[in-house]
């Protein structure tokens, strides 16, 4: 017979999980215990905060497609855990967490670091609203049962993480029942699409003169990027992106328009709006994607109409309504479509969008005009995309970056351009800070040949400054790349832009004088043991810099000194954010504010009269 923790050490090796990241405690030893056992045996990582242990796994399925394990103590260490879970739950990524608890017998009688006030045990709620099952495991029995329903759920449907709560001797009690063959407990295959909606959507492709694909994080999750790609170059059909959407067709084809939505492009952001029809592929059409439903900044659905493609179905007609809607796997539905459209019908469809192609070469040559002064600033501090083009000189098109919110997350969504699926990995509409730095610990354990970048922030990287730690622990090769300007600034240019004025978004020395505050990053990282670690002191220093910390085979660090000058720091805004200015806004801000709610789509209100946004007028 063997422990709980045994069965779950050899259950989680046979449902291929490759290591498990966490801390121990005095919740989760008897189960971590049973990993130095052979045939239990399985690597673990040591992190140094449990929400980095849950960020990595996240990662890790973003990269790599496939789930990961985190464990932690009970407590303390489990609640940790939270906002790393949110984040997964909320951009659709499968994980496990395991969490200790307190033995069965001692529930509800006020133990050491339980919750137990409303519920015995409380703790099991907490992570309710995070994950897509929670399961607390109160017999060794039905560890089994459990294990197996926990991966037939990360594993099937749209993606989330999984909670599996196991108390402490539950953990330690003996069970002959052995872990169950996972191809025994999933189904075979994906979800196909209703062969009706794929024949009324076709017609919807072919006759449209300007269509328009916007792609999201479903389409990298279902790895339809062959797909796609034949489908758009048959038909002709230019492809717009979200924030996780970004890489599943190169940036560098003809048929990219760019990013979508506040933080997007005008290209995108022109040939959604002017779309006839919008096919979207695993998108959520967030706030943010679609500039708060603002008709004519992003989209104007109506009057496009969309097909919506999504594994969901509650994601169906969500935020807008649908011409058809397509329940099945992004990829899969996309195969359906190509073999529903012969090579006569392709053709002349793909002819009809001609003068929309000429529409996006016109765009692009506007847009590069545009931006250029943010991508060749050639003083120090320097502009954030001038950082990202140098970035891009020298990152091979495999390159994996990971990237923390903030303007860095931005400027990389718009301006950053991604050649292959799974090597932008961000945190999309929860976006929280803390993520990347865990992230590029994750993709670098997955994808070891690869080389990894971490675009983050200074404030960011505060967050989690922690995990140098572990990167010099276990020789983890990523490149930091802190773009600091030594505050919160996009905060700060928020506030200053609805409000007319800022507070406790910067960083600054004390005495008044605004003077700007900043750790010192490189000997930061020395302290951690990092031998690369360097503040660059021009522009032609960065490109050099960076190929140098990639070729120093182990963890290195790169700061780049970012101004704060809000009309060239960062991504340029192109789209529209629903925020509520307070009464004291400036006049301006209040009006727009206005006129844009009542554009607002999502809630189904009449807009046929709002006049559509010039979108290259847009744009400054």
């Amino acid at each position: 017979m063997k422990t709980v923790g045994h069965l779950i050490g050899r259950a989680l090796k046979a449902y291929g999980v490759p290591y498990v990241t966490g801390i121990p405690g005095h919740g989760n030893w008897n189960l971590i215990d049973a990993f130095n056992d052979p045939g239990s045996d399985i690597p673990v990582v040591q992190v140094m905060h449990e929400q980095a242990a849950v960020h990595i796994a996240d990662a890790h399925f973003r990269v790599t497609g496939h789930p990961l394990a985190s464990c932690t103590s009970i407590g303390p260490g489990a609640a940790n855990t939270i906002m790393a879970l949110a984040n997964a739950y909320c951009d659709s990524t499968s994980l496990l967490l395991i969490t200790g608890a307190s033995s069965t017998h001692m529930r509800g009688h006020g133990v050491m670091q339980e919750l137990d006030r409303e519920n015995t045990p409380d703790f099991t709620k907490v992570t309710e609203h995070v994950t897509k099952r929670n399961f607390d495991m109160i017999t060794a029995d039905s560890a089994p049962f459990i294990l197996h329903r926990a991966f037939n759920s990360m594993m099937t449907g749209r993606p989330g993480p999984v909670h599996v709560n196991i108390p402490l001797d539950v953990q330690s009690a003996e069970t002959d029942i052995k872990y169950q063959e996972l191809s025994k407990r999933i189904p075979t295959g994906l979800q196909r699409a209703d062969s009706l909606a794929i024949e009324q959507a076709i017609p919807l492709l072919l006759e449209a003169e300007r269509a328009c694909i916007v792609v999201g994080g479903g389409a990298i999750t279902s790895n339809a990027s062959t797909q796609l790609r034949r489908v758009v170059e048959r038909l002709g059909i230019p492809v717009v992106f979200t924030w996780n959407g970004k890489g599943c067709l190169p940036e560098d084809h003809p048929m990219n328009a760019g990013t979508v939505g506040w933080p997007g492009s005008l290209t995108g952001n022109t040939m959604a709006i002017e779309a006839d029809v919008v096919m979207s592929l695993g998108c959520k059409f967030t706030d943010w994607s679609s500039s708060s439903w603002r008709k004519g900044v992003s989209f104007s659905i109506p009057e496009s109409k969309l097909i919506q493609v999504d594994i969901d179905p509650r994601e169906i007609g969500k935020n807008y309504p649908v011409e058809v809607g397509i329940v099945a796997d992004i990829a899969l539905a996309l195969e359906d479509l190509d073999a529903g459209i012969s090579d006569d019908q392709a053709q002349k469809s793909y002819q009809r969008r001609v003068l929309q192609h000429d529409r996006l070469v016109k765009l692009w040559d506007q847009w590069n005009q545009l931006m250029e002064p943010r991508r060749s600033h050639r003083k120090i501090p320097t502009t954030m995309l001038t950082t990202l083009r140098e970035l891009r000189k020298v990152l091979p098109r495999n390159g994996i970056v990971t990237v923390g919110s903030g303007h860095p997350q931005s400027s990389t969504k718009q301006d950053f351009p991604v050649y292959e699926p799974r090597t932008h990995i961000t945190p999309g509409s929860y976006s929280p800070m803390g993520f990347a730095l865990p992230a590029a610990i994750a993709a670098k354990l997955a994808k070891p040949e690869s080389p990894v970048v971490c675009i983050i922030g200074d404030g960011d990287f505060m967050m989690c400054v922690q995990e140098l730690a572990t990167c010099v622990a276990y020789d983890i090769a990523v490149v930091f790349l802190i773009l600091n300007n030594a505050g919160y600034i996009s905060i700060r240019d928020g506030q200053d832009a609805l409000m007319g004025r800022n507070i406790m978004s910067e960083f600054s020395l004390p005495g008044g004088a605004n003077q700007p505050y900043s750790v010192q990053f490189p000997a930061l990282a020395k302290s951690f043991g990092l031998d690369f670690a360097t503040q660059v002191q021009s522009v032609d220093e960065i490109g050099a810099s960076i190929k140098a910390a990639l070729a120093s085979g182990g963890p290195a660090l790169v700061e780049v000194p970012i101004t704060r000058d809000v009309n060239i720091a960062a991504a340029n805004v192109v789209g529209w954010w629903d925020f509520p200015p307070v009464p004291t806004a400036p006049q301006a801000v209040l009006d727009d504010y206005a006129a844009g709610f009542e554009a607002e789509q999502h809630q189904g209100r009449d807009t046929s009269s709002v006049v559509l946004v010039n979108a290259e007028g847009a744009v400054g």
